[in-house]
């Protein structure tokens, strides 16, 4: 589960020993990072320490690879200790003190592009599965900011070499309850429970807003197009236009009758509706009048399922 598509299966992967060690280190440092890699003692052998020297390359690709993403121009310090029963690895960056002149050289000499076997180019687990990979692997993990004002970070993993060894438990804060998650699963939690929750409550909003827009469009333009009742009782067929008229409202409304009706010969028709309240039980029923050579030739009104 933790493998991406590219990676290697398990039992697969070439060997990881000193001298992959210094080609991982090698490449990073060809690919423009500044990194300083110290060996303390000699790995033993054998297939349970072979592992541990996999995973121990597995923890320094990914900490080269956050360096060279998130913290450029820092210097990397990657320590392998073999001790008698367990190796530890820590990789450690650092802000490297420019003065005027370096900056200068800087500037001038183009700065190296990263190279197809650049460290975790075909790799990338980040912090959370790497965590998980040390901790199947038997050993601990830890990483965080280091030093007095947090400028730089740590990378830490220690790798026993007995074998079939049980994960210990991660280290707890104080006053962090047992069985609590790592700081970075619980991060991962949060911003999943974001993401999942913009799923459901964006959509939710963008058609909540378009329902109440058009309603309040509906609103405005329907009390534009109100012809009162007692205003339309004023009206009577053979009416002159200009009679008609001052009773009309300035616009007419977008609704009409479900069923076409048919106009009389060579009229034009407009349609009105009888309310703008849309709580009325009026609310959507409408007149029709209509026209012929500026007479009012005739009146009709639909109502309930009439009109649409």
């Amino acid at each position: 589960m933790l493998r991406e598509p590219s990676d290697a299966a398990p039992g697969s992967e070439p060997d990881a020993g000193p001298t992959a060690l210094e080609g991982l280190v090698d490449r990073a440092a060809a690919a423009g990072l500044d990194v300083r890699l110290r060996v303390e003692g000699q790995p033993a052998s054998g297939d349970a320490l072979s592992a541990v020297e996999r995973a121990v390359w597995r923890v320094v690709q990914e900490a080269l690879t956050n360096v060279a993403k998130h913290a450029p121009g820092h210097r990397a310090t990657v320590l392998v200790r073999h001790l008698d029963a367990r190796t530890e690895v820590n990789v450690t960056n650092e802000p490297v003190p420019t003065t005027a002149a370096t900056r200068h050289d800087r500037a001038l000499r183009p700065t190296p592009g990263p190279r197809p076997d650049a460290p975790g180019e075909n790799h990338r687990f980040g912090l959370i599965g790497l965590d998980e990979r040390v901790r199947l692997a038997g050993g601990t993990f830890t990483s965080g900011p280091q030093g007095p004002e947090g400028g730089g970070f740590a990378v830490r993993a220690t790798f026993p070499h007995r074998p079939g060894a049980v994960p210990p438990p991660r280290r707890t804060e104080p006053g962090e309850p047992a069985g609590a998650l790592p700081p970075e699963h619980r991060s991962a939690r949060r911003r999943l429970g974001r993401t999942a929750a913009a799923a459901v409550l964006v959509p939710l909003c963008t058609t909540a807003l378009l329902i109440g827009g058009v309603r309040a469009w509906d609103t405005v333009t329907a009390r534009q197009s109100v012809l009162a009742p007692r205003d339309y009782a004023h009206l009577y067929v053979g009416q002159p236009r200009a009679d008609v008229a001052p009773y009309l409202p300035e616009r007419q409304t977008t609704r009409r009758p479900a069923a076409p009706a048919p106009a009389p010969h060579d009229a034009v028709c407009e349609f009105y509706v009888q309310t703008g309240d849309p709580f009325d039980d009026r609310s959507g029923d409408i007149y029709r009048l209509c026209f012929r050579a500026d007479r009012l030739v005739s009146t009709d009104d639909y109502t309930g399922k009439a009109v649409r």
